[in-house]
């Protein structure tokens, strides 16, 4: 177990570097067009663009799109403007992110609800690791996050290919603390299966007991979790 709990440490350390990809500063640099404007937030620009026949799906170096770009800066009215100007609100970049999980990894609540008002998919298969936003959101504690997604029609019990649903990520990658042990609480009470066990047949009630996440404990046992 201890070996265990050393990995989904240093996997806690690894994952951020391989998770989404803003723009940098060099980047937006070179921008143009659309890229360029929603860089900024700026909406007129956008509106003018789009009306001018500018497509509103094209993609940078990264596969971003105009709108990833906004909701990467959380530009929340340049990103309505592009999605009224027909930008593809499941649109996927180059690692496979889409806005849903960008706006739930940034924490970002009104852009969430923007994207899923614009026709996103909460249950989109998402991210290098075939996750879903709501596995991202519960890995980092974000509990309004994570409700907002369970209100959506989110999928409670998918499971990424690190073999872990959100239920496990908030035990394994989470710190016990209130943020995480808040995101358990809702998907327990969603109804989220609390008996999905990882690749190596420990279950979430066993990496909570091995951490000592007391109050985890105490939600996993009073729904009778094994």
């Amino acid at each position: 177990m201890r070996i265990l709990v050393a990995l989904a440490a240093l996997l806690a350390a690894i994952l951020p570097t391989l998770a989404q990809i803003p723009p940098s500063a060099s980047e937006v640099r070179i921008y143009a067009g659309l890229h360029a404007a929603a860089a900024k937030g700026d909406t007129a620009e956008i509106e003018r663009l789009i009306a001018a026949r500018q497509n509103p799906n094209v993609q940078d170096g990264h596969g971003r799109t105009p709108l990833h770009v906004a909701v990467h800066f959380g530009h929340q009215t340049a990103a309505q403007a592009l999605l009224k100007g027909g930008a593809k609100p499941n649109a996927l970049d180059a690692q496979r992110y889409d806005i849903v999980t960008i706006a739930a990894v940034n924490n970002d609540v009104p852009m969430l609800k923007l994207a899923l008002a614009g026709g996103c998919d909460p249950r989109a298969i998402t991210s290098p690791y075939q996750g879903t936003a709501l596995i991202a959101a519960a890995h980092l504690g974000h509990t309004e996050v994570v409700r907002v997604l369970i209100t959506a029609g989110a999928p409670l019990d998918h499971v990424n290919n690190l073999g872990w649903t959100a239920l496990m990520e908030s035990i394994v990658l989470g710190n016990g603390g209130r943020n995480h042990t808040d995101t358990l609480d809702a998907l327990v009470k969603a109804g989220a299966n609390v008996n999905i066990a990882d690749r190596q047949g420990v279950t979430p009630l066993g990496h909570a007991k091995s951490r000592s996440y007391i109050e985890m404990v105490r939600i996993l046992e009073g729904v009778g979790a094994k």
